[in-house]
């Protein structure tokens, strides 16, 4: 999470949605950042607006905007997936190694998650408690473009974002019975990844 005072702009980290690369291109510009620890560093809206938000902004003094990006929700998963293969966690609660895309997904959509596949819901992330979307500034992660034209206009910057925290490449197919469950059980986050793109 990066706030820029001046700007009246605060940047919510969604997980596997390029911000490690914005927070390292606009960190020097930022007023307070919170880079550890990661479930600090990802904090969704609902946690801004009810837990910094009121001190941020004065009481309602100061109204603060926010923004996020978030990603077409397969590509999303498909994101996690390779990222918990990694070597560094092998053998751990949370590594996906060893299995395929279709064992994680079924996993993401049980209730409750295994470990490997607890990663949350982006249209989770950016909404209140009644799902309500309360991020002001939405960008999909496939147009990254225009969060960063956005960026450079609010902050009055030039941006040179390299890529950072890339996953491996990995087999991502799915049953078609799977493909089917995921659009209909993910619909929410299908349906907020659509929304941005008309």
């Amino acid at each position: 999470m990066l706030l820029f005072w001046k700007a009246k702009l605060v940047l919510l980290a969604v997980p596997k949605t390029g911000t490690t690369a914005l927070e390292a291109a606009l960190l020097a510009h930022a007023d307070t950042a919170i880079l550890n620890p990661p479930e600090k560093k990802h904090l969704t809206a609902r946690r801004w607006r009810n837990q910094l938000a009121p001190f941020f902004e004065n009481r309602g003094t100061r109204q603060i905007e926010t923004m996020a990006i978030i990603r077409e929700p397969r590509d999303w998963l498909g994101s996690w997936y390779r990222y918990r293969a990694r070597p560094e966690i092998s053998g751990s609660a949370s590594s996906t190694a060893g299995m395929d895309f279709a064992q994680f997904v079924t996993g993401w959509l049980s209730d409750p998650e295994p470990e490997y596949a607890r990663v949350g819901r982006q249209s989770r992330f950016v909404a209140n408690a009644e799902g309500k979307i309360i991020v002001d500034h939405l960008f999909r992660y496939e147009d990254l473009d225009q969060a960063v034209d956005f960026l450079q206009q609010r902050l009055g910057v030039t941006l040179d974002l390299g890529r950072r925290n890339i996953s491996p490449r990995a087999d991502l197919s799915l049953p078609p019975a799977l493909e089917a469950r995921l659009q209909r059980e993910a619909a929410a986050d299908f349906d907020l990844w659509a929304r941005l793109g008309r």
